[in-house]
């Protein structure tokens, strides 16, 4: 059986789509669904069942992808790490929000750079960082939300405690123990900062804590939380935030958390990857190297 119609195969089974499987192979579309028919007809039977959007595996095609995926993907591994003990160094494109990037991951990663290994960083939300993820234009990508389908591969990298702050005199103006005994109806008449008009943050930590939504609308938006930091800092109103970006601040007294919740709002990062490119040397490195240093984040 030619291995590149079962590489092609294994691609589209992890995609779910015969396009974004050319686009992660460099192949016309035509030129897959070709590559398929060939595979399907020496095989005898359908691999795939056709649907409006993408393709599902039959069972034919869910069994030949368990037995043949982790081959393919061991074959990846010894070519990959040919490459890397003769050629020079590896780039690893990494994408993710452009606070976590640029505060945890990134200083994580910078000891690989001795090792060989040449950093590429891009920013962006979620679902354009999965995307890009998905077409190959990243190796790895730290996300707030875990990808579905067989394509990408997530693993959990840390939790982030969420904290609802202010500037000291907006603090002074509500006064101590007034939000736990009123609730968030004394909240009404601050300005909030958030990263986009619709309130992502405020109005998660609103459902989790009070379970409610906010009435206030956004008197400062900015897509960079680190700028939301500044402007809450400056007085621009209330904000939340995750600890680590702002526990510094909090500490020296440049701000200050208006609740303690018994149960704090949390946020999972996750650590994703195409399926089977771990079996890259450098990519597996880097991706150890984050989860080792994730155990130290809190």
């Amino acid at each position: 059986m030619d291995l590149a119609l079962l590489r092609t195969f294994v691609t589209v089974h992890r995609a779910g789509s015969f396009t974004r499987a050319a686009a992660l192979l460099g192949l016309s579309q035509p030129a897959v669904t070709s590559q398929i028919r060939t595979l399907e007809r020496q095989l005898g039977r359908p691999l795939f069942l056709r649907r409006a959007r993408g393709v599902t595996p039959t069972t034919i095609g869910d069994e030949l992808a368990h037995r043949a995926a982790p081959h393919l993907d061991a074959l990846v591994e010894i070519t990959g790490t040919g490459l890397d003990e003769e050629a020079g160094p590896r780039t690893l494109h990494l994408a993710g929000p452009p606070e976590f990037v640029a505060l945890r991951a990134l200083p994580a990663l910078t000891p690989l750079v001795p090792q060989g290994i040449a950093l590429r960083a891009s920013f962006g939300h979620a679902e354009e960082t999965l995307d890009g993820l998905a077409a190959g234009h990243h190796d790895l990508a730290v996300t707030t939300v875990r990808p579905r389908g067989g394509l990408l591969t997530a693993t959990a990298l840390c939790d982030e405690e969420h904290v609802l702050i202010a500037s000291p005199r907006w603090a002074a103006r509500i006064g101590p123990g007034t939000l736990l005994r009123e609730g968030p109806s004394v909240l009404e008449d601050l300005p909030v900062v958030d990263v986009h008009e619709s309130l992502p943050l405020v109005s998660r930590y609103w459902a989790a804590v009070f379970d409610t939504r906010p009435a206030a609308t956004g008197a400062v938006v900015t897509p960079d939380l680190r700028a939301v930091l500044q402007a809450v800092a400056a007085d621009a109103g209330l904000a939340v935030l995750p600890r680590y970006l702002c526990e510094e601040a909090l500490e020296r007294g440049g701000l200050t958390a208006l609740l303690s919740p018994p149960v704090p709002p949390l946020r999972t990062y996750f650590l994703t990857v195409r399926t089977g490119t771990l079996a890259l040397p450098h990519l597996a490195r880097a991706h150890e190297w984050l989860l080792r240093a994730a155990a130290d984040w809190s």
